[in-house]
């Protein structure tokens, strides 16, 4: 955001701040929150890089391509056990998968 408009919006009682202050996360949260970020990112990257359709990847997890859409999405209730095995069976490399967990540190 631009400082002009950060303090026009602060003049104007506006509250600026991230995801984190408005959510109240402590650091293990906001740790955990950029982890799931880190790995959903790196199973779109390695699924298109593997030319691999949604429906595709989910028949190779044995899922539903919805369940891949919600992964993608960020859905709340998919976890991070299911984020690795579509990360895995994207064809993403030990690397790659080494890479999306160390992203966030």
């Amino acid at each position: 955001m631009k400082a002009t408009k950060l303090e026009r919006l602060q003049a104007d009682g506006w509250k600026v701040g991230n995801a984190e202050d408005f959510l109240e996360l402590n650091d293990e949260e906001a740790r955990l929150v950029a982890l799931k970020l880190s790995l959903i990112s790196a199973v779109k990257k390695s699924r298109l890089k593997s030319r691999l359709s949604q429906t595709d990847l989910a028949q190779r997890m044995k899922s539903s391509q919805s369940r891949i859409a919600k992964i993608e999405a960020g859905d709340p209730s998919v976890s991070l056990d299911l984020i690795v095995r579509a990360l895995i069976a994207s064809g993403a490399k030990t690397r790659d998968i080494q890479a999306a967990f160390t992203a966030t540190e």
